[in-house]
């Protein structure tokens, strides 16, 4: 299904291109009652990397840009300990006041019962939505060093008309060296707001579109960043959306015959703490459905489709099965939300135990 170049032929098993953030979590209080905060970085595409290297034992790398001050070494740091290269960073002057360039701050807190969880952003003048296409040379990257897979996604693309083309290009360049390519639609509005809006969003995705191999979404991303709706004529609900979404994922390859394997994970939010978790995929003709889980204990669900793409990403790369791959994914995510911070704390021993069925008794 997909031609994935030989380890030994590449520095690197997975890159990804996005903004990694500090995320400031309050633990158990509110961001507004909060008189202490613990720090995590996070991005919605280097969670990707970081999570094939700390659970799968990957070698990768995370394309970046940081202000060079002691908060981007705060950061750097943090990526360092999860064990992705750092060498693919730039690194932008800062001013001392941040009124050009600074690093972007999430403050997330999470959710519990009816009360849901919670993000704050402060990115405005991030150095990594400053990024320009010809700031990375992306031909180095990808010939020269060489990777065998290659991930981004909306976030990255949705924060500035720069950060959108970066992404184009490294796209395009990525598959012009054969490198795999997959790609996270991650739709938010509020970041496509001040850039065109859900019009933008469909210009930028569909353009992105023509070069992925592996697409990952839910519902509304395929919806608003594609242009694709989940349609169904079950009377069950479940079966609703699954058939949904069956019809979208196929209709998703049909327009773009260039993606090899197209998923969506299923979450039915039954309070903010147990959420129904699984996924489906489209591949080679047909569909696939992954592990279930009906009534999952939430501790923090920040990065669990993160975690699921990498999951998913280390199966394709492994072994070219997406059932197993789906599998992984589906087990991976569910397992790096029973743990604080966006980034995952499972090893892939914990992974392929969930994956054989393995319970939460204790193990001594």
């Amino acid at each position: 299904m997909l031609e994935i170049k030989p380890s030994e032929s590449c520095a690197f098993d997975e890159i990804s291109l996005g903004e990694v953030m500090l995320r400031l979590d309050p633990g158990d209080s509110r961001i507004r009652t909060a008189r202490s905060f613990r720090v995590w970085e996070g991005g919605g595409e280097y969670n990707v990397a970081r999570g094939l290297r700390r659970c799968f034992g990957m070698k990768t790398a995370v394309i970046t840009a940081l202000a060079e001050n002691d908060v981007g070494r705060l950061i750097e740091d943090l990526i360092l300990q999860g064990g992705v290269d750092t060498s693919l960073i730039s690194w932008f002057p800062f001013d001392g006041v941040g009124k050009r360039t600074r690093n972007g701050l999430n403050f997330t807190e999470r959710g519990f019962g009816v009360r849901g969880a919670l993000g704050v952003s402060d990115r405005g003048f991030t150095a990594a939505s400053q990024i320009k296409p010809d700031d990375i040379d992306f031909d180095y990257i990808f010939k020269t060093l060489g990777a065998r897979w290659f991930h981004t996604g909306g976030i990255f693309a949705a924060l500035s008309d720069s950060s959108a083309q970066t992404a184009v290009k490294a796209v395009k360049t990525a598959k012009k060296y054969g490198t795999v390519v997959s790609y996270d639609l991650n739709y938010r509005p509020s970041l496509w707001k001040d850039i065109g809006g859900p019009e933008k969003a469909r210009e930028v995705n569909r353009e992105l579109a023509r070069y992925v191999d592996v697409m990952i979404g839910n519902e509304e991303d395929f919806t608003a960043c594609l242009g694709l709706e989940v349609r169904g004529n079950s009377p069950d609900l479940k079966e609703l959306c699954v058939d949904g979404y069956r019809e979208m994922l196929t209709e998703a390859v049909k327009v773009y015959p260039n993606i090899k394997l197209a998923a969506t994970t299923l979450r039915t939010v039954k309070c903010a703490s147990v959420n129904g978790w699984s996924a489906i995929c489209y591949a080679d003709g047909r569909i696939y459905t992954g592990l279930d889980f009906p009534e999952l204990d939430i501790y923090d669900r920040v990065g669990g489709g993160d975690s699921f793409a990498s999951g998913l990403i280390y199966g394709l790369m492994t072994d070219d099965d997406p059932q197993r791959a789906l599998n992984y994914g589906v087990a991976h995510g569910a397992l790096a939300m029973t743990t604080p911070g966006d980034t995952s704390m499972a090893s892939k021993k914990e992974v392929e135990s969930l994956i054989c069925g393995a319970g939460a008794r204790v193990q001594r």
